[in-house]
């Protein structure tokens, strides 16, 4: 604490106290000498244009602020009860008018009290510019914090106008760029919860939106009549609209919308440096609008092609029975190399076609290979009663690709023939199909070729297997037989797993026995890694026969 400088008086020659009751009278700093009895002594000219009323013999308490009568009393100890600053207090601060000033004490020899007045307004107006700019400048960064914390549409509108609504005006509106013929809206108002009106009506009637819209810069607040504003504006049971503010939210190279800002009748109305803010916010949140919007096309475009790359659903066969399962290689992945078809048959008596492939890798990349492969395959159907040349122009269509990768393909031609199934196998470098018989055997179907896309000539052996009722052929990928995990982690699960679990499936539905090969190597690999998987099996019905025995419900058998 500042103690008060006391000064005793001194002697002087009448000439030089003449002359500096001149310079103090002159001085530019007010100065106010205080008797201690509580009235005026003295002021200068300073003193006398910043108190107007204060004069020789003038009580302080009638021509000073509060804040320097307290601040003198304290000094003085003219208080009733005792001050907690100490009768000698330091500097007082308070206003003046429109001014602020520091009140420094200087306490004479004979008790009269000098006030020193130090303008401060400069001061306090840069004190509180800079607290408003740290203000402003920390609710910028949570506001791009909380704008950039979600890549949904939706919910940076609802945080954009929530945000407005908070630190800017009594109410914001959204205004998006236009989705058909309508442009979406999304409200807030102080203390309320943004809520998504639906859309807007014509953008013409609110001076400036359409220009924003577009990307235009913002046209001043004192431009805009808010009472012409158009009902769709003005929030339900807002009330009168004072002043509008209107400004675009710049997106990355095209605009992200427009931010409107309304504040009731009776409140200030927004000046300069509130709409500087404001577009300093519709910066960041025209960012964040972007990249959502941006995100949300491009999931909508993966999403389109993705049901294109995705296993299909299969159709039904008379006679026939099919099913199928397939696991990408991570559980963030929906696609990858692993792909399989059925195409029936056109027509009676003639073949439908199974295809099962795997592309070399994992991922997009393989999945965008194994559409253009299921693409020419589709393509090249009229061939199909020709699995070697099928293969052969496959192969040319892969080696002319931008792709530096192969594939390996079973090709199974299938035409039900009385009770039994005949299937046609061709294997292009794939694992061999697996033949499960009604007694529990499972056999191997003797087919061998090269892989697809690595060689420019592709040799094909094929084989023909018969099923009888009940029995079923098992095509799958290499992601099942190498599949690594088992007690140890890293054993794969072999052919010979796979062999013993088929045979544990006889005569069990295809439905059935495509669900426990699946299940047996998801548990075999647990939570660790592993490539795309894919399982089809084709399985002949098994017969059902009906017979009444004394008039009374069919009885079945299987044959």
């Amino acid at each position: 604490m500042v103690n008060p400088l006391e000064i005793p008086p001194s002697p002087r020659a009448p000439a030089d106290r003449a002359e500096a009751d001149a310079a103090w009278y002159a001085a530019p700093c007010p100065v106010l000498i205080a008797a201690p009895d509580g009235t005026v002594r003295e002021v200068n000219r300073a003193a006398a244009a910043v108190l107007p009323g204060a004069a020789p013999g003038v009580r302080i308490d009638d021509v000073t602020p509060g804040w320097f009568t307290a601040a003198h009393r304290r000094l003085r100890g003219l208080r009733a009860e005792p001050s907690p600053d100490g009768p000698d207090a330091a500097a007082a601060h308070g206003p003046v008018g429109e001014r602020s000033f520091a009140a420094h004490p200087v306490v004479r020899g004979d008790g009269a009290v000098v006030w020193w007045f130090v303008d401060e307004t400069a001061h306090r107006l840069a004190d509180a510019q800079l607290r408003t700019e740290r203000q402003r400048t920390a609710f910028l960064v949570e506001a791009s914090t909380r704008l950039l914390s979600s890549l949904n549409l939706s919910r940076v509108m609802d945080v954009t106008a929530r945000l407005a609504a908070e630190h800017l005006a009594d109410a914001a509106l959204v205004v998006a760029p236009a989705a058909g013929r309508r442009h979406p809206v999304t409200y807030c108002v102080r203390g309320g919860t943004p809520v998504r009106a639906g859309s807007a009506g014509t953008p013409a009637d609110v001076p400036g939106l359409e220009e924003a819209l577009q990307g235009f810069p913002p046209v001043p607040s004192r431009w805009i009549d808010p009472a012409a504003s158009p009902d769709w504006v003005v929030p339900p049971g807002f009330g009168e609209v004072g002043s509008m503010v209107v400004t675009p939210l710049p997106g990355h190279g095209v605009p992200a919308g427009a931010l409107i800002l309304l504040r009731r009748s009776g409140q200030a109305s927004f000046d300069e440096s509130e709409e500087l803010f404001a577009r300093l916010l519709a910066a960041r949140a025209g960012a964040a609008l972007s990249a959502a919007r941006m995100y949300a096309e491009q999931a909508s475009i993966t999403k389109t092609l993705m049901r294109e790359l995705l296993p299909p659903p299969l159709p039904p066969v008379a006679g026939i029975e099919f099913a199928a399962g397939y696991r990408p290689s991570g559980e963030s992945k929906r696609i990858g190399g692993d792909f399989y078809d059925v195409h029936p048959a056109s027509g009676s008596g003639e073949e439908s076609l199974v295809v099962l492939g795997d592309v070399c890798g994992k991922g997009l990349e393989a999945a965008v290979l194994t559409g253009k492969i299921r693409n020419s395959l589709h393509a090249l159907l009229p061939l199909a009663d020709d699995h070697s040349r099928m293969l052969t122009l496959l192969n040319g269509a892969l080696l002319t690709s931008r792709h530096a990768r192969f594939a390996t393909l079973v090709l199974c031609s299938v035409l039900r023939r009385g009770r039994d199934v005949r299937l046609r196998l061709s294997s292009a470098g794939h694992p061999s199909p697996l033949i499960v018989r009604h007694d529990g055997q499972v056999e191997e179907a003797r087919t061998r070729g090269t892989l697809l896309g690595a060689l420019p000539t592709v040799t094909v052996s094929s084989a023909t297997v018969s099923l009888a009722p009940g029995e079923i052929c098992l095509l799958y990928t290499d992601g099942i037989t190498e599949a690594r995990g088992g007690p140890l982690g890293d054993d794969v699960f072999g052919d010979e797993r796979l062999r013993d679990a088929l045979a544990g499936c006889a005569g069990m539905p295809t439905e059935a026995v495509v669900e426990r090969v699946q299940m047996l190597a998801s548990d075999w690999v647990g939570g660790g890694a592993h490539d795309d998987m894919a399982v089809v099996a084709v399985g002949a019905p098994r017969v059902r026969r009906f017979s009444a025995v004394d008039g009374q419900g069919p009885g079945r058998s299987a044959g």
